[in-house]
């Protein structure tokens, strides 16, 4: 099996700033504005106290005209306090939201071209809360909790300064009372809590992909009476996320402990700073400058204690969306680079080619292999169809043929070139799969049709239809092309939504089209509009009909017949018709593998 790099549940934590530091280093400009003015308005809140200090000092010596400048000091201040904070305000929200703008764009691309293999390994809840919800999380930490934060380590940086330039004896009493203290609390707290809020992120993964699968799962759970089954397992993971949230907050309560440190802290402060101004080695006021510096110091890490929480979630959330950039990171490329000169993409296939299979190896599990040294070899414009019971391989081998899945050992080529090799672009244009389950999006028909590459106009689409012999079917609705169809799934058959995914395919206008159980599950009206669809595309198209029915193949002119995972026989009936009565006219068969 092929090596397929996984999702952490709890991914690594450490050094997740300087990871995140690429995504944010086309900001850096804005960043070092926004960290500029921050300090310069934290710088005028901290020289308040010297301020007050000094004023206290001119009156206890009766100097008025002292002790107006140090009021007029403070109304500067006071001042320059409001507009230099909201400018650092508005600087770091517009450069913060360019951020997490561009880690949500990122994001969206990266799974949009994550392989098939990834996704579907992956629960869809826990790749929709990392794309969506912790990306809203780090949305609110940078409009709402980062300037607190850079705020309070400018406090920390400056009120240090500022205490050491009134008096280092008064200075390192008061660090030796408070600082080990402190970080004894804070390495308390990270010790419980990085790994409690990392689980507890994970568990909530875990209720949203449960829930998802309700919504997707509904009817057969209702008819098949698993409702039950259902919401025991609900109920269990939302035990195990409520636990996991207990254990976030005991980590919380941990940091409350700094409260008993600030209040000893004080009762040292005092204490000193009174002894030091018996014996003159400090003013009264340098004692004031202490007390309401570090006030405001001790306000600081209290506000750092409530903000922590929110920090450590946004830094699991952050950390789990660069696992998710850093897992679904471009691959190197196996084909010949491209070189720059180039004014556009140049086809490297032709538009009609073979179709090879050679020793192709999958497998979903390690050690059992789904598909082993299967060898097969499809020419252009030939009509073939592949059967077999359920579990033969035949769905992985439609998307293995398609290039969405990667052989683990093997390759399938078109034209000579692997698939991997090509464009997506190109490759999507040679070659399409019409699932058995076509997916809709909210909006029209005409919405759904248009999602093919080249984003094709109305006109364009309507053409197909028409070519296609649709127009009847589009008509019936209630407003043509642009009815509304909700998801679709509600107000189509399983047969008409298998005509969506063809008139998809007919404006791509693709070299090999495989159909995979097209007409399974279908009333036999649909099924005959849509074989008769299927006779209108253009005759040198190679087709590939998979199918569990050996009656929906049978009047191919090659069948292909899987069992157990290996290529088994090859038929080619002779004087067999086309399929649906005729779709193989101008096929040219090819020789045998």
């Amino acid at each position: 099996m092929a090596e397929q790099r996984g999702l952490a549940a709890t991914p690594d934590q450490r050094r997740v700033l300087r990871r995140a530091w690429p995504h944010m280093r086309p900001e850096r400009r804005g960043i070092a504005l926004a960290l500029a003015a921050s300090a310069a308005a934290t710088a005028t809140t901290v020289a308040v106290p010297a301020v007050i200090g000094a004023g206290v000092d001119q009156l206890l010596e009766r100097d008025r005209t002292g002790l107006f400048t140090a009021v007029a000091a403070l109304t500067v201040l006071a001042l320059l306090r409001v507009v230099l904070f909201r400018r650092s305000e508005l600087l770091l929200t517009t450069v913060g939201e360019r951020v997490v703008r561009a880690l949500r764009e990122l994001a969206v691309t990266r799974i949009s071209r994550a392989p098939l293999r990834f996704l579907e390994a992956h629960p869809s809840g826990d790749l929709l809360r990392r794309t969506t919800t912790e990306i809203a999380d780090l949305a609110g930490f940078v409009r709402g909790q980062l300037p607190d934060v850079l705020t309070v380590a400018g406090y920390l940086v400056l009120t240090t300064v500022l205490l050491l330039s009134h008096s280092p004896l008064l200075t390192l009493a008061l660090a030796l009372a408070f600082v080990p203290a402190i970080v004894g609390v804070l390495k308390l707290f990270k010790r419980a809590a990085n790994p409690a809020f990392a689980a507890e992120a994970a568990a909530a993964g875990t209720v949203a992909t449960t829930y998802r699968e309700l919504v997707q799962s509904r009817e057969m759970l209702r008819t098949g009476g698993g409702i039950g089954f259902w919401r025991e397992r609900f109920l269990a993971d939302h035990e195990r996320r409520y636990r996991a949230a207990r254990r976030s907050q005991r980590s919380l309560f941990l940091i409350s402990l700094s409260r008993v440190v600030q209040s000893v802290s004080t009762a040292v402060l005092l204490l000193v700073g009174g002894w030091l101004t018996t014996r003159g080695s400090i003013s009264v006021g340098t004692v004031v400058v202490f007390i309401l510096a570090t006030r405001q110091l001790f306000d600081s890490a209290t506000q750092a204690s409530n903000l922590v929480g929110q920090v450590q979630i946004s830094l699991v959330g952050l950390a789990r969306l660069l696992d998710l950039l850093t897992t679904t990171g471009p691959r190197p490329a196996l084909g010949p680079p491209r070189s720059a000169s180039d004014d556009g993409p140049r086809p490297l296939t032709a538009e009609r080619g073979p179709l090879d299979i050679e020793d192709l190896r999958y497998s979903y599990v390690t050690g059992r292999e789904v598909l082993h040294g299967l060898s097969v070899r499809v020419e252009p414009g030939e009509r073939v169809g592949l059967v077999g019971p359920t579990g033969s391989g035949k769905t992985t081998l439609a998307k293995l043929m398609t290039g969405l899945y990667t052989p683990d050992s093997g390759t399938v080529r078109y034209d000579g070139h692997d698939l991997a090799s090509l464009p997506p672009a190109e490759l999507r244009r040679r070659i399409v799969l019409v699932p058995q389950r076509v997916h809709m999006i909210e909006g029209t028909l005409l919405d759904n049709l248009r999602l093919v590459p080249g984003d094709p106009d109305e006109n364009a689409v309507a053409r197909s239809v028409e070519h296609l012999g649709l127009t009847g079917w589009t008509d019936a609705l209630d407003d043509g092309l642009h009815t509304g169809l909700g998801r679709g799934t509600g107000r189509l058959s399983a047969g008409e939504l298998q005509l969506i995914g063809l008139v998809r395919a007919a404006l791509l206008d693709p070299a090999v089209l495989v159909l995979d159980e097209a007409t399974a599950d279908i009333d036999p009206g649909t099924a005959r509009t849509l074989e008769t669809a299927i006779d209108t595309l253009r005759a040198d198209r190679t087709l590939i009909v998979i199918a569990h029915r050996e009656a929906t193949v049978q009047r191919l002119p090659r069948i292909i017949r899987l069992d157990e995972n290996a290529l088994l026989t090859q038929d080619r009936p002779s004087g067999s018709g086309g399929y649906a009565q005729g779709v193989s006219g101008g096929s040219r068969p090819g020789p045998r593998s």
